[in-house]
Parts: structure tokens; sequence; C-alpha cells
């Protein structure tokens, strides 16, 4: 989550909130007078009316969720879902004795992905939800290091000894924060050339006896792509094969593991392969649920080290549970639930192929303005990431990012991580509820843009050293 600093100084942190006289004229406390404080807690109530359309003043602020390209998160559901959603808000998904239904409602949930993504045996598959991919990731994390400590524990008897994990540049924060957090040695392979993710021999020539794992991602954030799996874990099996070594694959599919089951059913990545031990998705992303709700699976109870299980009983009954967070809501699992149900495999696959179909069209369409270089066209994960053509000086992506947002378009440009630091790219991401329509009008308002752009004497910099207005 954002780190948030204290409020602003000067007369503003001293002032308070100025509230229309229409909205406390009924307030039988505060009357009209009414001013909240800013920065601490009033001295007394409000009227729920008042503070209710005080609160939602100030979150018309906020920018149009389905206008926003940069974010993978779910931005719209039906009607039904958000009324299920509403009915579980109360409900604490670690009391399992208290509402056994949404637990047993959770488990058909794994029990349904083991089963899209090809485990030996589904029903005996293990995993759980999450409050999204971040937390998945530092689970699955925390297995593959428990497991290889079990392993090492007579060449290592008092600890001492720094694992690492080898994945790629392009990985997802959350993998930097699990090595930082848990102390392990981030192994990363450079971007090379054209290649944007993980390189398979690269990536076997990094590992070692100390080696937790190798993480895989299907569906790079920076530009969409699939990284290759099976080429991954046939590296490794080479690696074993000349050293000994058994390293296992987790696949990072945050986004990947709810498009490629639907739409690349012959792309071999989960856990057909054997080296393949544990995979995630965030279901607030392509599996179409709100914010927030992940999952984490693996193979079997033998991928899952028991110790990190833990059993408590003091809300009544016995719950096992392995998750960082304990409380947390149950609305978000329904809702999953509600979403397998309503869209069954066709359902799935005709919303994330529109999604796909939207992807390259806009691509294509952008690609054929002559001023951009498409890197990725969306015919992967339904993402793209684009940077300027050759020749094209007058003006950069951070150009391009700031005039679209002036006309509500959020469109995120950022640079590459090592070795392609000297690479910008604007990127894309198409979602449900993004339509064709939608997307035309984008092109529409990045083609109007293009003229005033090409006078431009040359780039105005990175957003962060010019001033730019507030648009929505």
């Amino acid at each position: 989550m954002a780190l948030h600093k204290g409020g602003r100084a000067g007369a503003a942190r001293k002032r308070g909130y100025a509230v229309n006289p229409f909205y406390g004229e009924a307030d039988p406390v505060a009357g009209m007078a009414v001013e909240p404080p800013r920065l601490r807690l009033p001295d007394g109530p409000m009227a729920p009316h008042t503070a209710y359309q005080f609160v939602r003043d100030e979150l018309m602020l906020d920018g149009n969720a389905r206008l926003n390209l940069a974010t993978f998160v779910t931005t719209w559901m039906e009607p039904q879902a958000a009324a299920l959603m509403a009915e579980c808000r109360d409900k604490n998904m670690i009391d399992k004795d208290e509402y056994p239904r949404t637990a047993e409602l959770e488990q058909r949930c794994v029990t349904m992905l083991a089963d899209l993504w090809h485990a030996p045996d589904p029903a005996s598959a293990i995993g759980c939800s999450t409050t999204g991919s971040s937390e998945a990731c530092m689970l699955a994390g925390l297995a593959l290091k428990r497991r290889w400590a079990l392993a090492h524990a007579d060449r290592y008897p008092h600890g001492g000894a720094r694992p690492n994990l080898v994945m790629g540049a392009n990985v997802q924060v959350c993998w930097e924060k699990f090595c930082n957090f848990w102390e392990v040695e981030a192994r990363q392979v450079p971007m090379e050339g054209e290649r944007f993710h993980l390189d398979p021999q690269a990536a076997a020539a990094l590992c070692d006896v100390d080696t937790i794992g190798v993480v895989t991602v299907l569906g790079s954030t920076f530009d969409g792509s699939y990284e290759p799996v099976a080429d991954v874990c046939a590296a490794l099996d080479a690696l074993q094969e000349r050293t000994g070594l058994d390293v296992p694959v987790h696949v990072d599919g945050a986004s990947g593991a709810m498009i490629a089951p639907f739409l690349d059913e012959d792309l071999v990545w989960d856990f057909r392969l054997p080296r393949v031990t544990s995979i995630n998705t965030s279901g607030h992303k392509y599996g179409l649920v709100y914010p927030g709700v992940g999952w984490a699976l693996w193979r079997s109870h033998e991928a899952l080290p028991e110790e990190l299980v833990f059993r408590v009983n003091y809300l009544g009954g016995d719950m096992p549970t392995f998750a960082l967070n304990f409380s947390r809501p149950g609305a978000q699992v329904a809702a999953q639930y509600y979403t397998f149900l309503r869209l069954g495999r066709e359902g799935f696959r005709a919303v994330q192929q529109n999604a796909r179909d939207v992807a390259c069209t806009l691509s294509e369409g952008i690609g054929a303005m002559g001023d951009f270089r498409l890197l990725t066209r969306g015919d992967e994960l339904p993402v793209f990431a684009f940077t300027t053509a050759g020749g094209v000086d007058s003006y950069d992506v951070f150009d391009v990012s700031r005039r679209l947002r002036e006309r509500g378009w959020l469109v995120p440009a950022y640079s590459f991580p090592p070795n392609r630091e000297d690479l910008s790219v604007l990127r894309v991401v198409c979602r449900n509820g993004f339509s064709l329509d939608l997307a035309e009008h984008f092109l529409e308002d990045l083609r109007s843009l293009l003229p005033e752009l090409r006078r431009q004497h040359g780039p105005l910099g990175r957003p962060e050293s010019v001033a730019t207005a507030f648009h929505h």
C-alpha cells in the first residue's frame, strides 16, 4: 500500500473543510456551521447524510476507472455480483466455524483452479485465497524457502545461509519485496536487446545449491508477453542431469493464468510441467472480480511444508490457515465463485477473447499512425507496449502520456529495467469493460494530439520535472 505522510503544512493544516450549507441544514447537531477539521477527529458527530455527501464530494476528484488503461485490476462487475458482495461484506474469511459455507466456496474455487491448471489430482491440490497476487507470491516464496531449508538442514545445521531466488528483471515488485523481507538474494536476469523477459539458459546458469526456485511470469507487467515457462523447465531439467540440482519453478500467473487456459489451450505452462510446484493468480485482474482477491495453489500437499500451516481454535473449531493476513473479507471469495458459475469456461473464453480482440485492434491502429513502434501487440495478455518510432524527436512517451491525461486517459509511461533502461514505453491494458467503441475514442484522441506534439521543439522531459495540470 502507499505510504502517506502527514498533512500539508501552513494554513491548510489549521483550516477546516468547508461544507455546503445545504448538506448541514438538516443536521440537528452541527446545523449550518459544521466545518470538520482536516487532520484530527472532529469534536462531535455529524449527521450520516452530511458525512456521506462530504466524503462523496471528495471522491469526485478521483479518475474515471473505465478510462484507466494503466491498471490490471477489474473495474466493472455485474450488479448481481455487487449485490452479492454487499451481502457478504461483514463476513470474516478467517472465521470458518462461523461462516462454513464461505469456506466451502473458497475450497471449491481452489479445486476449480487446480482443474483449470491441470493439477495431477485437483481434489488433492492445496491452495487458499489471498488479498491479491502480491500476498500469494509471498506465500509461494515462503514455501520455496522452507522446502529448501528442510532439504539442506544437514548442510546448515545452525542456519545462517542466505538462499537465492532466480527471476527476470521484469518481475512485479512484490518479488523484490519478498526477497527483501525474507532475506533472500534476488538473482535477476537482465533484459537484452529485444528480449524483454526471462532467458531460460541464463536463468539456469544463475542456479546453485542455495537456489530455492525460479520464478516465471505468465504475462509480464512491462509488455504483456508470456515468459517461456516450458523452456525454463527444460533448461532446469538439463541442469539437473548435469549437476543433480533439482530446482522447482513457481509460475506468477497474476494475469496470464486466467487468460491462457481459455485462449491458449495448447500452451504448456502449468502443472502439466512436473517442475512447476506452485502457481498464483489475481482474482481481481483477469479473474474478473473487484479488488482484492488472489489465489495461491500448490501441486500437492508435499509442495507446501506442513509447518507453515497454522491451526487456531479461539474462534471456534479447528482452522488451518496459511496466509499473511488473518482477518479479511469473504465477499471477494463469494464474488469469485459467482464469476466461475456465471461464466463457465465458454463465458470466460468469450470475455477474454473480446479483451484480446480489442487490444489487437487498438495496437494495430496505433502502429498504423507511423509515429510509434509496437513492442507487443496484445496477442498474449490483452496488454501491449509501444514507444516512439525512430526519427521522432520532437516529443517522447512521457509527453504522450501527459497529453492523454488531459483527455481523461491514464496511460503510464515508464523506463524498462536493466539492461534496457534506455527504452521508455507506453503501456495499454485492455480489461473487461473497455469496449471497442472506447478503443476507437482513444485512437481518435491520440491522433488529434499528434499534430501539436510534432510541432514541439523537443521532449518536455519526465513528468516529475514538468508541472502538469490535473484533468479528468
